[in-house]
């Protein structure tokens, strides 16, 4: 590493480039958003229960899109719109947000965190986390949709 990028960064630590990357509250739900509900456009992020501000969205969505974890198209039929992908590279945070859903329904147990949905987690991590891959680079979420992995994995038993 050339002493150029490592001025760019707090240290050559993994985690701390991690967190530099997604690390704040915003950009995690933006993501979140895409993975579990499907959201892809600016009106549905702002819908979130979180109530995030607008100015804070469009500099996060701008961020997302620089870091190449977000990739922004026209809206295939409306031309005011754009719709967010996620990349590979935000696609890889799907293990992530599984463990950190996890985590948090461990901790704090009033959280939304289904028990169905946690077990399902656990049974079979890297199958899951390639049906959500794949099922969130179709254009569909974990929860939301026609073609949700939930309904997916409901279908399989």
């Amino acid at each position: 590493m050339n002493m150029k990028t490592m001025h760019q960064r707090r240290s050559l630590c993994p985690i701390s480039f991690s967190l530099e990357m997604v690390g704040d509250l915003w950009s995690l739900l933006i993501v979140r958003d895409i993975i579990y509900f499907g959201r892809k456009t600016y009106g549905e992020f702002l819908s979130s229960d979180e109530g995030i501000a607008r100015n804070i969205l469009a500099t996060r969505l701008v961020q997302l899109e620089q870091k190449g974890i977000l990739l922004k198209k026209p809206h295939p039929t409306d031309g005011r719109k754009d719709v967010y992908e996620l990349t590979e590279k935000g696609l890889d945070l799907i293990p992530i947000l599984l463990d950190m859903a996890e985590w948090g329904a461990k901790h704090e147990p009033e959280t939304a965190g289904s028990e169905a949905w946690l077990q399902e987690v656990n049974m079979g991590k890297e199958a899951l986390i390639q049906l959500i891959r794949e099922t969130v680079q179709e254009g569909g979420s974990i929860f939301v949709g026609k073609e949700n992995v939930l309904s997916k994995l409901q279908n399989a038993k």
